[in-house]
């Protein structure tokens, strides 16, 4: 099949990188679905290449609209190639302070929308026996910072079940890769994410938070160098199942798996000492 002829689905795209992956991806001549839960803003998309994108409302908590929006594209397309399960929201507080409902419900949206996006497109994908499926996980994904204890849980979620789906779905020919971005500047701190207030841990979490406050705006990173980056992924013949990007997920990355062989090899008697001889 020609590149140029590979459709994509794509969730939560009002903004940030959903909203310029898409654009990215019909200037480049692609099939599209372009869903968010409100496509008012989206109808701009739409008259770039009409005949190529259909705009779909979509809320990837609730299962009927992910079931009607991804047999509408079948309807229109005839197949779903890519699947970038982009939807998803921030949360900062504390962990003890954090508040069950909001963390409940960024599961619901994080985790459980990608999973029921991701169902309901496999039996499309395994019938066609092809397609790859993007999952927008974080540099948060691997490793982990004060105040964000239940976003990183989110996330640390979709990395594990990721891993297991991607060496499921190997012998029907459809991949997996983890998106694992630092900073960019996709608004992500402000209008994608949710504050609680914290009393008890200011000395540990606030620092996070003023930090995430004052760069708002001003991340290195650029959303359209991703998008470009996760197009040339599923171009590619051998992508990865992870692809970090910008230079602070490179350096927290490398951090953390140096630290933990450190550990590794630190404990290694330890570790052989427990099995039965």
């Amino acid at each position: 099949m020609s590149q140029k002829q590979k459709v994509w689905f794509i969730t939560g795209c009002s903004t940030g990188f959903g909203r310029e992956l898409a654009e990215q991806v019909i200037e480049q001549g692609y099939k599209v679905a372009v869903t968010a839960r409100n496509t008012e803003k989206l109808q701009e998309l739409k008259k770039k290449n009409a005949d190529n994108v259909l705009l779909l409302n979509l809320d990837v908590t609730d299962k009927s609209q992910i079931q009607n929006a991804v047999e509408q594209t079948i309807d229109t397309f005839g197949e779903i190639d890519v699947l970038v399960n982009n939807a998803g929201i921030g949360y900062f507080s504390s962990v003890e302070e954090s508040l069950e409902d909001e963390t409940r419900k960024m599961f619901d949206i994080n985790f459980w929308g990608l999973m029921n996006m991701t169902n309901a497109v496999l039996p499309y994908m395994r019938k066609q026996q092809s397609g790859h499926i993007l999952n927008l996980s974080s540099i948060g994904g691997i490793a982990s910072f004060p105040a964000l204890g239940y976003y990183h849980a989110t996330k640390y979620a979709v990395e594990g079940i990721s891993e297991s789906l991607a060496q499921e779905v190997e012998p029907f020919n459809i991949r997996v890769s983890l998106i694992e971005p630092s900073s960019f500047r996709t608004d992500w701190a402000g209008r994608s994410s949710v504050k609680t207030e914290t009393a008890i841990y200011k000395e540990t979490v606030e620092p996070t938070i003023s930090t995430m406050a004052q760069f708002s705006g001003n991340e290195p990173g650029n959303p359209k160098k991703a998008a470009e980056a996760m197009i040339s992924i599923v171009e590619s013949e051998n992508p990865p199942l992870r692809l970090l990007l910008g230079e602070t997920a490179y350096q927290v990355a490398n951090h953390k798996y140096q630290t933990l062989l450190e550990d590794i090899v630190k404990w290694k008697d330890t570790t052989l000492n427990v099995d039965f001889k």
